[in-house]
């Protein structure tokens, strides 16, 4: 048995309950920007992902229009901080919706540490930041998707495996439903099936 859920008939909210709480786990861009009266603003965003490899750009939503969104359309520039296991209390501080002149770097207690081709600054305890600059905005019913070339990286080198970011020092955390975050967890490691080394019929393994 299913329970259906029609869009058309279940409130918005409800359905933007339901939506978070299957469409799980959801990687968190912590994005810094900088308003124009010079305000650092920091606030994570769980509508996050990879949108294009070459050139490099990632992407996250804005669902309404909110101080980032504002701040990166005038500056056309922000960091995506990634957004640790060890600062959940903080992560979760900087969403709270604090007026446009308050940063969120001194209400959480978290460092600036000055970017290098951006004017945002970084966040010093994040282990991986991403310096982009705005590539596009794209209006998508009640949400921004902001789309930003990643014009700089830097992983602290406690979490490198050569170049490689290790993923269990990473400790990355998620937003799942509700009012919950995720961590790891168990990691496994499955190498793709390539079509030369197909079985003829899958049997997964007991």
């Amino acid at each position: 048995m299913r329970t259906d859920f029609d869009p058309a008939t279940t409130s918005t909210s409800d359905f933007y309950r339901l939506l978070t709480a299957v469409v799980v786990p959801r990687p968190i861009a912590w994005v810094s920007s900088v308003s124009p009266e010079g305000v650092d603003n920091l606030a994570p965003h769980s509508f996050f992902t990879v949108a294009s490899t070459t050139p490099p750009i990632v992407q996250f939503t804005s669902v309404g229009e909110k101080d980032s969104l504002r701040n990166i359309t005038e500056s056309k520039e922000f960091v995506v901080n990634l957004a640790p296991a060890a600062l959940l209390e903080e992560v979760n501080a900087t969403g709270t919706n604090f007026p446009p002149d308050v940063s969120e770097f001194d209400a959480a207690g978290l460092t600036r540490e000055p970017s290098l081709t951006v004017a945002a600054p970084r966040v010093k305890e994040s282990l991986a930041v991403l310096e982009c600059r705005l590539h596009s905005v794209l209006p998508m019913g009640d949400s921004i998707l902001v789309f930003g070339e990643v014009t700089h990286a830097a992983v602290s080198d406690a979490v490198l495996d050569g170049s490689h970011p290790r993923i269990d020092l990473l400790e990355p955390l998620s937003r799942l439903g509700l009012d919950e975050w995720g961590t790891l967890g168990a990691i496994q490691d499955l190498k793709r099936i390539r079509l030369r080394d197909w079985p003829g019929s899958f049997r997964p393994k007991a």
